[in-house]
């Protein structure tokens, strides 16, 4: 049967009736925040590259956090700056690191039990030359050396987890870094802890506005060397597999919009949790043609976050998230 019999019409007439039969939902306990903690108090700095996103001291973070939870915020994924930086790391896995003071603190604040606390684990923003793991250094040349760099994520997860994570979410790409957590977790009576690998993150031009937020700029080279191509969807799924062999209980995907066709593969080949983060720059691109006048804003914000759900992303973090919440609210 087709026209005129088959209208397809018929079904968008109305909005009551093209929200009965849509098929892709978007709730804002589907969306994740991400907050940068710095110290100090009172402390409310603007990302210049990023409208609308703060360095925030905890007393700060506390106030958004729990604006996110009654908003319906799904959760929190939280990155640290430190007063000071060396050649290890050493401020991430601190006991009063920034983001171990934030956790403490939320996890006494009426956000704690409406929100899921999201413990980003690398060492970028805590070492002095950005990199995500040990730099060893031979006259001008350089090498992001794998192996010694797992025992200071897997120290960084477990001081998190012990602060008060909900979940520990390794970004940094290194190999066999969600062994070494699960092992180190588990040895700390940890057991509990789930991990949400960073599987597929991809060496990314969209990260750049990021890197000023977190203040995790590469002071030399680049990330290449751990970070995926972005032309290798094949290589994700085996990044995938081996991370979930390894213990890790969901996956993250990143960027999110310019690699929808990787969520999907991940989404079609494996049954666990599935994330997407809608990256730094996915965000001011967005922002810089909505101040332009170019895009509506609420629809742009929305129809990009629905085509991340609808490419298999069970969740979303995503800047946008309480702006987002708003709206679904």
């Amino acid at each position: 049967m087709g026209f005129p019999q088959l209208r397809m019409r018929r079904l968008r007439r109305t909005e009551p009736l093209r929200a009965l039969v849509r098929e892709t939902a978007l709730e804002p306990g589907d969306l994740v925040y991400p907050l940068f903690l710095c110290p100090g108090k009172g402390v409310r700095r603007g990302v210049g590259s990023m409208p609308g996103v703060f360095n925030l001291s905890v007393d700060e973070a506390v106030r958004e956090a729990e604006e996110a939870a009654a908003l319906g915020v799904g959760g929190l994924l939280l990155f640290g700056l430190p007063e000071t930086k060396d050649e290890t790391g050493s401020g991430a896995w601190d006991e009063n690191g920034i983001v171990q003071q934030g956790l403490r603190v939320f996890k006494g604040s009426t956000a704690a039990s409406k929100l899921v606390l999201i413990a980003d684990v690398c060492l970028c923003e805590y070492t002095s030359h950005g990199h995500c793991g040990v730099v060893v250094k031979t006259g001008d040349s350089y090498a992001i050396e794998n192996d010694p760099s797992l025992a200071l994520l897997a120290r960084t997860a477990v001081s998190l987890a012990k602060a008060g994570a909900d979940v520990v979410a390794p970004s940094d790409m290194m190999d066999g870094r969600v062994g070494a957590i699960r092992a180190a977790l588990d040895a700390n009576s940890l057991a509990h802890m789930p991990i949400l690998s960073y599987a597929s993150k991809f060496a990314s031009a969209f990260y750049g506005p990021f890197r000023e937020a977190a203040d995790s700029a590469p002071q030399f080279g680049d990330r290449r060397s751990y970070q995926m191509d972005g032309a290798n969807p094949r290589e994700a799924m085996r990044e995938i597999e081996l991370d979930l062999d390894e213990g890790a209980d969901m996956i993250l995907m990143k960027p999110a919009m310019p690699y929808l066709d990787v969520i999907r593969a991940a989404r079609e080949r494996f049954d666990v949790p599935i994330g997407a983060y809608q990256v730094s720059g996915e965000y001011c691109m967005l922002h810089a043609a909505i101040e332009k006048g170019w895009l509506d804003r609420d629809r742009a914000m929305l129809e990009s976050l629905v085509s991340i759900r609808r490419a298999g992303a069970g969740f979303i973090v995503t800047y946008f998230a309480k702006d987002a919440a708003r709206l679904l609210g």
